[in-house]
């Protein structure tokens, strides 16, 4: 279904730097994404939060286009995919409904994968030409958009992930790599000392813009979690009655929880004999050596009221993960790279390894609004309207997941979304006052 982009696009080098030959590979890694799937397949919006695969890909063609090959003279491919593949850009003009993304039939997939081929070819054409050599924006464009790409190849995983959960046949049967059987590590907290820290993004490495400006906080003595809580753990919540007792909930959680009858994470199911977890590779039952996802802010944060604990905030997260404990392996879990599209079973470690599982697996609910850090401005131009105008209403979670690439692995990410949000690989870590288990 995609196309071989590792020849020279358009006459031009294929890989005359290392920012082209990054581009080129993401390009290839989305279409990679969606080997097996039929047009049919892409064609699925199952809720107005999960857009079509057919639109992802090409949505991330859009954006290359819109702010890079465009505003250099290159004319669009279609002019009615302006519209058609703006996501929220209202600067860049008209939008087609993000909830009726799915009734786009035409253009067909076939015509979506050329768009992409002339896409990738207009873009390294720039990348390879010397004229454009010291273009400084177009690198930071470029580098911005590989970013912006890879972001949609984590979405195309749990958008699809949940196209498919709601059909009947739940068609998740994808071979993934062999994992040995982990352990059930007993949960232990971390001390952290707190005080004056300094967080946010430093340095020449590529951030998005709202992970800065690097600022100082105020963190009082607390303790961390060791690893992430597991899904037989929450099961004993669920069995104790979390679901039916409001004093451990949000009024907003509560709220959604009746509104939507949550009586347990998204994606699992109670077959008579008791729950299932739906994975990439199919049903089965909740593990204790597996971290659960698909949970919402507000089923966190009960269940951390429910264990004696609290959410962490993400200072204290970010913080901590700067800490020395385990070594860096243990610290990852599972990525977008390694196939398994779940968390992974965890290693036995020795007592007192530190932190795990701080990276990958889950990302990480955390106790803190997304809000703008002191200092914070808005950048200049439509392109600006990507992280700035959504700090109202969301919750910032950290660490990435089993379907985020591992690029994306550093303290200062700050990931988003509403608090009844669900359809994401988003997990609980506990923390606790006080800097003592």
């Amino acid at each position: 279904m995609g196309t071989d982009e590792r020849a020279a696009p358009g006459g031009a080098p294929a890989c005359m730097s290392t920012l082209c030959a990054d581009f080129l590979a993401v390009r290839r890694g989305t279409e990679a994404l969606t080997a097996g799937l039929t047009a049919e397949d892409c064609q699925l919006q199952s809720m107005p939060d999960a857009s079509p695969v057919k639109w992802h890909l090409a949505h991330t063609s859009w954006f290359f286009e819109q702010f890079i090959a465009v505003p250099r003279g290159i004319a669009p491919v279609n002019p009615a995919y302006a519209a058609l593949f703006n996501s929220y850009y209202v600067g860049a003009g008209p939008r087609h409904p993000r909830l009726r993304r799915g009734d786009l039939s035409r253009p067909a997939l076939v015509e979506v994968m050329d768009y992409r081929r002339q896409v990738t070819q207009a873009v390294a054409g720039l990348l390879g030409d010397r004229q454009h050599a010291a273009d400084t924006d177009l690198h930071a464009l470029v580098t911005l958009g590989i970013a912006h790409e890879q972001q949609h190849q984590e979405l195309i995983v749990t958008d699809m992930k949940h196209h498919f959960a709601c059909q009947p046949l739940s068609p998740l049967h994808s071979p993934a790599p062999a994992q040995a059987r982990g352990v059930a590590p007993i949960l232990r907290y971390v001390p952290m000392a707190g005080g004056l820290v300094a967080i946010g993004h430093e340095g020449p490495d590529f951030a998005f813009d709202n992970e800065m400006p690097r600022h100082r906080v105020w963190l009082e003595p607390y303790a961390l979690a060791d690893r992430l809580v597991t899904e037989t753990e929450y099961l004993a919540f669920m069995d104790d009655g979390g679901y039916a007792q409001p004093t451990l909930w949000l009024s907003d959680g509560w709220a959604a929880r009746e509104a939507q009858g949550w009586a347990a994470p998204l994606h699992w199911q109670h077959d008579g004999d008791g729950w299932r977890v739906l994975t990439w590779q199919g049903w089965r039952r909740p593990r204790a050596d597996v971290a659960v996802c698909h949970v919402s802010h507000y089923e966190a944060d009960a269940y951390a009221r429910w264990a004696d604990a609290r959410l962490p905030t993400a200072p204290e997260w970010e913080a901590a993960s700067a800490q020395p404990g385990a070594d860096e392996p243990a610290r990852h879990g599972a990525w977008l790279e390694d196939g398994h599209r779940h968390p992974a079973p965890m290693a036995a470690l020795p007592a007192g390894s530190g932190l795990r599982q701080m990276f990958g697996d889950c990302w990480q609910w955390t106790g803190s609004s997304y809000l703008p850090y002191p200092g914070y401005r808005v950048p200049a131009g439509t392109v600006g309207e990507y992280n700035g105008k959504f700090m109202s209403g969301q919750m910032v979670l950290k660490g990435g997941s089993a379907a985020t690439p591992r690029g994306h692995a550093r303290p200062s990410y700050r990931n988003f979304f509403p608090p009844g949000a669900r359809w994401q690989f988003s997990g609980i870590r506990l923390a606790r006052d006080g800097g003592t288990a």
